[in-house]
């Protein structure tokens, strides 16, 4: 393709420049709109400066892509109620043998729920359970965090419903999910354990502390604790800055109510059984036991760490109204002003909404194991995946006989919208003819039938995912890598798809604004309720490094058209 008149070159650059910009820098201080709004500012400029027509944008829209997106949200979301990532937090630390064994598990099954569920979702879900497991194993917890994240972004590359990328590449190759799993698996499950060796590599001297047995019992985090947190794994949601103060003056009114017993648990549940006989001394047992109640209960709850809203009514109500346990019936209660102890109903009670009797609420997560396991195979079988994802979706919300709101309000829909911006964004700066002139400039140096042409193209990735993002670098390059491939051979074609999932995937790893994944864990890491921590992006680049060019270029000898 040659290049468009010089006035659509110009405006074509200038559109896809500032939607570069603002996904890339969402918060750049002269346009703070974020990534959604921007890429339907990119968007909006390629019509209104006549790069692209109207009809031409609306065909730039790939429904299939959406919809494949929509279904495994909501299939995400089914499962996080189903208890799919709390069977995945205990299994992080059940029998653990050590801060090692917790690297190696982390990145397998961070590995093996990104390429099954997305590595967005598996990072939203298993980031405050990985610092809680390295406050418990008394380790700084990057180590940890960076092995979730890399992890989840080398796993994803396995299927097509891994990540975005993966979901551009299926479609427009029209790769089935058998070929796109059986093609990449073998780099995959290699490059998760090279992986995990490099940083058990880095950070051997470091997991090798041991854990401190005179630590503090009121800074142990239980293992029930560590693996009952819920998270709403389809969108990623954070308290605003004013919630955030708000949450932080009612625990501080908390703490000012309560402190710990400073002689241990053991003498505090003594003092406890022998305050028991009057009311009013069991009201001083309840309020000296109230932190320990929020620290190891409160805390896992999706209304206090998943960052839910807390209704004004019920701030308000808080402060004369408390909730304790009981020391004779081991049941929550809520003391009012004048010291009356009222039951409450469970927490877990409230949220399962109709499925109160524990048959019944086996046979429903059964049935959600069940749904998910019927899309895999239908994937597997070559059934059409966008369908299969929102037939699936839909079959949740059905057997979950109840109004689907609260699942329809989990899903990402910025994300969605920025996948349309993004896709007529690229569609119209492709129209000014510029990529095709680079790449013409490019091509002959890229032929994967031989080793240098495979180096040329790897770095050409690398760059490009790490500078324009990984889903626009696949959006500006598929197809014409897949043509260059198709003269040499039909399955060369095949592995060049391949090698562009592999590599803009795992391209993610370099640095931390490599993937969304990566700024997910960090953003969740430095929000956490009791275990915040700031990775850097220094910290992740020490490791990113090397760890994204020797898992490339292993898993590149892997690869086979």
């Amino acid at each position: 393709m040659v290049l468009a008149p010089t006035e659509k070159v110009v405006l074509g650059s200038i559109a896809f420049a500032i939607f570069w910009v603002l996904a890339v820098f969402p918060a750049v201080p002269f346009l703070p709109i974020g990534r959604t709004a921007g890429s339907l500012l990119g968007a909006a400029l390629m019509v209104i400066f006549r790069v692209t027509t109207p009809d031409q944008a609306y065909a730039a829209i790939d429904l299939s892509i959406l919809g494949l997106l929509f279904g495994t949200m909501v299939v995400s979301f089914y499962l996080e109620q189903a208890d799919m990532f709390k069977y995945l937090g205990v299994l992080l630390s059940w029998k653990s043998k050590g801060a090692k064994d917790l690297i190696c598990r982390i990145c397998l099954v961070s590995a093996i729920s990104s390429a099954l569920f997305t590595n967005d979702t598996s990072c939203v879900v298993l980031t405050e359970f990985v610092l809680k497991i390295a406050r418990q194993n008394n380790v700084p917890p990057h180590p940890f965090l960076l092995a979730l994240a890399s992890s989840a972004n080398i796993g994803s590359s396995a299927t097509p419903i891994g990540n975005p990328q993966n979901l551009v590449i299926a479609i427009q190759s029209s790769l089935s999910f058998r070929e796109f799993l059986f093609g990449l698996l073998p780099a995959m499950l290699v490059g998760v354990l090279v992986n995990a060796l490099i940083l058990l590599c880095m950070y051997w001297r470091l997991l090798s502390v041991k854990k401190d047995e005179g630590i503090a019992l009121d800074e142990v985090i239980s293992e029930e604790d560590a693996t009952s947190h819920r998270f709403s794994p389809a969108a990623m949601s954070h308290p605003t800055a004013q919630n955030s103060q708000e949450l932080n003056t009612m625990f501080e009114t908390m703490n000012t109510w309560s402190s710990p017993s400073s002689n241990g648990s053991t003498n505090y549940a003594e003092t406890l059984r022998n305050r028991v006989s009057s009311k009013q001394s069991n009201l001083q047992g309840n309020l000296s036991g109230r932190i320990e109640l929020t620290r190891n209960s409160n805390a896992s709850k999706e209304g206090v760490v998943a960052g839910d809203d807390i209704s004004q009514p019920w701030e308000e109500d808080f402060r004369s109204r408390r909730i304790s346990r009981s020391a004779l019936n081991d049941r929550d209660e809520m003391v009012n002003d004048e010291g009356s102890a009222i039951p409450v109903q469970p927490l877990e009670e409230k949220e399962e909404g109709g499925w109160t009797k524990p048959w019944k609420r086996l046979l429903w997560k059964t049935c959600v194991y069940l749904v998910t396991l019927g899309m895999l195979i239908a994937f597997i079988v070559g059934l059409n995946m966008s369908w299969t994802a929102l037939s699936a979706a839909l079959a949740l919300m059905v057997l979950d006989f109840k109004d689907a709101q609260p699942c329809l309000q989990k899903v990402s829909y910025p994300l969605l919208i920025f996948f349309v911006g993004m896709f007529i964004t690229v569609d119209g700066f492709n129209r000014t003819g510029i990529p095709s002139t680079l790449w013409n400039i490019t091509e002959p140096h890229t032929r994967i039938n031989h080793v240098g042409g495979i180096i040329v193209l790897t770095l050409v990735i690398l760059v490009l995912s790490n500078v324009a993002s990984n889903v626009p670098t696949v959006l500006l390059l598929g197809g014409r890598v897949a043509a260059s491939a198709a003269v040499i051979s039909q399955g060369q074609e095949k592995r060049a798809w391949l090698i562009l999932a592999w590599v803009s995937t795992v391209a993610g790893n370099l640095s931390l604004l490599g993937s969304a994944a990566n700024l997910i864990v960090c953003e969740q890491a430095r929000r956490a309720q009791f275990f915040g921590y700031n990775l850097s992006f220094r910290s992740h680049l020490m490791f990113g490094v090397p760890s994204t060019l020797i898992v490339t270029a292993i898993g590149l000898l892997l690869i086979r058209g």
